[in-house]
């Protein structure tokens, strides 16, 4: 099995190789005078002029009326040590993880830990104030603890390929995400004050966070130099390490606790912070560190200098674009560094391959087709049929015939033609074209976890709708879904456009797709947070939501799905050929880079004209697909009929769900989705991760 990066680096730390004195010096001669540099040019930054010499005399010789001097120690001061130590219990647990699982894309971030210790403290908020005032800590490591746990077991365990754990922990932190934007719009007042530290927020009022987590830190950090010779023999063979009297398995256990402890530590002061945790692990070994004993300690320097260094460009950019999260920052320099990491990657047989695990698996139809796409017919009529019948107020179907055949009161004719009609319409073609471009792009890249939002294309719309909500308030609101079409085809165009640079390979693009994904977050959470007042507002579209979409929003999205879902329908006999592997595709007169990249480009504009309508619906790409897959496997046009039927179908009932579950109050489509979707995801994850382990 190969590792790319990791197996590469394992097979250098074993060897007797050492160390270049030049590494060392870079590493730990100049890293600390670059933190202390950074350190302190950090501190000067800000509304009130700090000059070096007034940080030497707070420091040295305290003033305590001096209110200059209270400003430094009292406010920057924190800021600074708390961004030192949320950077070096970052790094470490990323080398750890990394370590543990042989895979270069691990960390608190990539594998769902930082976003499963998020949700435990916002639902710790809202439900039980007295456990997160009293225990903050142990709530976010158990939140952490148990999303890692989802994606070790579901994904396949410690020897899962790089692109399906990391494929994995990035659906995961999906679910969760939603999960935690519902408990945001729904108890808006309890958690006000979470968005700004939600998107990783190294601002302090006082000493608090500081004295709170360093013990727990520096615990952590001791923890992990102790065991380093133990992590140099995890990246051997096992039957080696336990030839040599290792108990491997104390030191997973450890290990694994260790960096779930790192990262809920900073989870619980700072928010979730992403990337720090591949960013310095990789750029020490690109330095020359290999073995432990010397890349945890490094990783405690380095991992302080990024996210101090991403931490002092938001205070630079403060004065020209507000109030920025420093988790935007390192998301915005992360997402680069993962392409390139991408690139560096080695793609062995197994993750190429064995990218398709799960793609054709299905049980037995009892059913023929056409009578298959005829029960999905009627049950899309029902489910249309019963959202003009219920919502806040419940119309007798009887009602809601007179006003389809004209004969109703007025009112009565509002509700069901003017105001529920065209919402179901709008949800059945929204979800008809987001389940066919999830099974496109499942084709595309052969992974069964791929969809819209997970390969960036979602994020993208997002990103381009918002840059015109917020920063553009003055233009009609008709330009939203053009500004959302725009910015999901130029992320789309982006992934492939880089990964064609190397063949499109399927891995290769699922991976660039992430860290598209995770630059159109960053800019979501900054304009986000800029926007202040208008946070609720700007979730809810995030969310994903058909509320109040009428007449013009059906045109708009009408148009699309027309001209592209019998495109996408005749490009899926070529799909079923790629499937059969790129040579053999070749053979049949079919170009698997040509193929890739127009199914990529149709998948995308399909997704984009779905939620430039409806917003970030996410998981109707992944659920609807997998939902067919058990009816009809191995058939791509079969499949993009069906699964564009299913997925109009569970759009449609999300949105019946969202207007009487909490009924005046509307729940968004897309975190309906989401949440119904939740359980069979996981179910997904863990029989996907069952055929992979079962197949080695």
């Amino acid at each position: 099995m190969s590792t790319g990066l990791i197996s590469a680096n394992a097979n250098a730390g074993t060897r007797s190789k050492r160390t270049s004195r030049g590494s060392l010096l870079l590493v730990f001669g100049a890293g600390p005078l670059i933190l202390l540099l950074l350190l302190c040019v950090q501190i000067t930054q800000g509304t009130a002029g700090i000059s070096l010499s007034l940080i030497g005399e707070a420091l040295f010789h305290p003033t305590l009326d001096d209110p200059l001097q209270q400003i430094v120690r009292g406010v920057r001061l924190p800021r600074a040590l708390i961004g030192a130590l949320a950077g070096a219990a970052l790094s470490v647990a990323g080398v750890l993880l990394q370590t543990l699982t042989r895979n270069p894309l691990a960390s608190a971030g990539t594998l769902g830990i930082n976003a499963g210790a998020y949700l435990a403290v916002v639902a710790g908020t809202i439900f039980i104030p007295s456990l997160i005032s009293g225990f903050p800590l142990l709530t976010a490591m158990a939140g952490g603890l148990l999303a890692g746990a989802v994606v070790f077991l579901m994904a396949g365990r410690k020897r899962s390929a790089p692109v399906r754990l990391a494929l994995g922990g990035m659906s995961l932190t999906l679910v969760l995400s939603s999960l935690t934007g519902t408990l945001q719009l729904l108890f808006e007042n309890e958690t006000a004050g979470l968005f700004l530290w939600g998107s990783g927020s190294l601002i302090q009022n006082d000493w608090h966070n500081v004295t709170a987590i360093w013990p727990w830190v520096l615990g952590g950090l001791l923890l992990s130099v102790l065991f380093s010779r133990n992590l140099d023999i995890l990246l051997m063979d096992e039957d080696v390490g336990k030839s040599l009297g290792q108990r491997i398995g104390l030191t997973r256990t450890v290990s694994v606790l260790t960096a779930v402890l790192l990262a809920a530590v900073t989870v619980s002061a700072v928010g979730p912070i992403g990337f720090v945790g591949l960013i310095a692990p990789h750029l020490l070994r690109l330095m020359g560190l290999h073995r432990h004993r010397l890349l945890i300690p490094g990783a405690v320097i380095w991992g302080a200098i990024v996210l101090v260094a991403a931490d002092l460009a938001v205070l630079l950019l403060e004065p020209a674009f507000g109030l920025l999260p420093a988790g935007s920052a390192t998301a915005a320099l992360g997402a680069p560094w993962l392409i390139w990491l991408v690139y560096r990657m080695k793609p062995s047989r197994g993750e190429v391959q064995g990218a398709s695990s799960g793609m054709g698996a299905g049980f037995r139809r009892v059913l023929p087709y056409p009578a298959l796409l005829a029960g999905a017919g009627l049950l899309l009529l029902l489910a249309l049929g019963a959202g003009l019948v219920f919502g806040g107020t419940t119309v007798p179907l009887h009602d809601v015939w007179a006003a389809l055949t004209g004969e109703a009161s007025k009112i009565t004719r509002y509700m069901v033609i003017e105001t529920r009609l065209p919402r179901l319409l709008v949800a059945a073609l929204a979800g008809a074209s987001l389940a066919a471009s999830g099974t496109l792009l499942q084709g595309v890249v052969r992974n069964p976890l791929a969809d819209p939002s997970v390969i960036g294309v979602t994020s993208g719309a997002g990103l381009g709708a918002l840059v015109f909500l917020i920063l553009l308030p003055q233009l009609p609101s008709s330009v939203v879904p053009v500004a959302a079409f725009l910015g999901a085809i130029a992320a789309a165009l982006v992934i492939f456009a880089i990964s064609r640079k190397g063949g499109m390979q399927p891995a290769k693009v699922a991976l660039i797709g992430m860290a598209v994904s995770a630059f159109g977050s960053a800019g979501i959470q900054a304009l986000v947070v800029k926007a202040q007042l208008r946070v609720a507002s700007a979730l809810t579209w995030l969310s994903g939501s058909t509320y109040a979409r009428g007449w013009d929003d059906l045109g708009w999205l009408f148009a699309w799905p027309l001209v592209l879902l019998p495109l996408a329908w005749w490009l899926a006999r070529r799909l079923d050929l790629l499937a059969l592997g790129d040579a053999s595709a070749i053979n049949l007169g079919v170009s698997a880079e040509r193929t890739r990249m127009l199914g990529g480009l149709l998948g995308a504009a399909l997704a984009a004209s779905a939620v430039a309508t409806v917003g970030t619906v996410g998981f109707v790409g992944l659920l609807a697909p997998h939902a067919a897959r058990l009816l009809v496997p191995n058939s791509n046009r079969k499949l993009t009929l069906l699964s564009a039927l299913l997925g109009a179908v569970f759009l449609v009932l999300a949105d019946i769900v969202g207007r009487v579950l909490l009924a005046p109050k509307e729940i968004p489509s897309g975190l309906v989705v989401a949440l119904l979707g939740a359980p069979y995801f996981l179910w997904l994850m863990r029989t996907a991760g069952a055929r992979s382990a079962s197949s080695k």
